[in-house]
């Protein structure tokens, strides 16, 4: 039997499919690195609060001493309010995109479902972020929960409570 040169290769090649729960455990983001991300996007946003901390002082000063507010108040709150938007809408495209808001984007971390799926905007809003605020807002429990959330990445999953409410998982990319 002669070989054919052109012929196509006879090899067996297994389909690579998508990430797999084993991968996914592999590649979860160490707590170190999390951490990181969660300082830096806390970092982002001292410019807006600071602009607001700082109107804060200056109507306090005005009224103190019995003047009326400053204009330049009211242009300091207006300033942070447009900052404070711009980070939001900034945030909310990166998370649309990739899953990463600044800090892990920094860190080369994403968050994604448990499954390997890409998380979308909605679900990091309304089943990440809104439900463990809310909880934090209830008296006396509102404490536990700011507790607790952050600690539960001590535990074998390595996922905070709003991670576990939201079914998501963060990772290496």
């Amino acid at each position: 039997m002669e070989s054919n040169p052109y012929a196509a290769p006879a090899a067996v090649v297994e389909d690579v499919g998508g990430p797999y729960i084993d991968d996914l455990e592999s590649r979860k983001a160490g707590r170190g690195k999390r951490l990181g991300a969660a300082v830096i996007d806390g970092l982002t946003n001292l410019p807006w609060f600071g602009l607001f901390v700082w109107a804060g002082v200056m109507y306090y000063d005005a009224s103190r001493q019995g003047f009326p507010a400053p204009h330049t108040a009211g242009m300091l709150i207006f300033l942070g309010f447009l900052l404070m938007l711009g980070l939001f809408v900034v945030n909310c495209v990166m998370i649309h995109r990739g899953g990463q808001t600044i800090g892990k984007r920094v860190l080369d971390m994403a968050v994604v479902r448990s499954d390997g799926s890409p998380v979308t905007l909605l679900r990091y809003i309304f089943l990440r972020v809104v439900p463990v605020a809310l909880l934090s807002l209830i008296p006396l429990v509102g404490r536990f929960v700011g507790l607790i959330d952050p600690l539960l990445i001590f535990g074998k999953e390595r996922r905070c409570l709003h991670d576990l409410i939201a079914d998501t998982i963060v990772v290496d990319v």
